[in-house]
């Protein structure tokens, strides 16, 4: 698996980006169909395939960081927060992991979905 990061700039409060990476409703907006949760196990739904990731880290308003269940090596996804000291302008920083023939797709993928939630944030 390789590892990559994407980054996303970002016109809006570190509060709002926050809300929408941690909390189920905020998720279910833009990277999945619909998410449950249930103490740190968070169940992702997509056209009723059901994925389940653990919370690994969070902090409020700066990172949330999970572990797919099924995963057994360091693999991890991670969504980061981090304001440009220049600009104050947010960015949303996403580390991923994916097999060097699907990297490409992976990269699309997350592109797409945060499309979307800028679109549903109005940006």
């Amino acid at each position: 698996m390789e590892k990559y990061e994407l980054e996303f700039p970002f016109n809006t409060s570190s509060n709002l980006i926050y809300k929408r990476i941690s909390t189920p409703s905020g998720l279910s907006e833009w990277f999945a169909d619909d998410v449950f949760i249930k103490q740190d196990k968070f169940t992702f739904v997509w056209d009723g395939y059901e994925q389940v990731a653990f919370l690994v880290e969070s902090k409020k308003n700066e990172r949330v960081m999970f572990r797919w269940d099924e995963d057994e090596d360091d693999t991890y996804f991670e969504f980061l927060i981090r304001e440009s000291s220049l600009s104050g302008e947010n960015a949303l920083i996403i580390t991923d992991f994916a097999e060097a023939d699907e990297k490409e797709d992976a990269m699309l993928l997350w592109e797409k979905q945060v499309s979307k939630l800028k679109s549903n944030l109005g940006l």
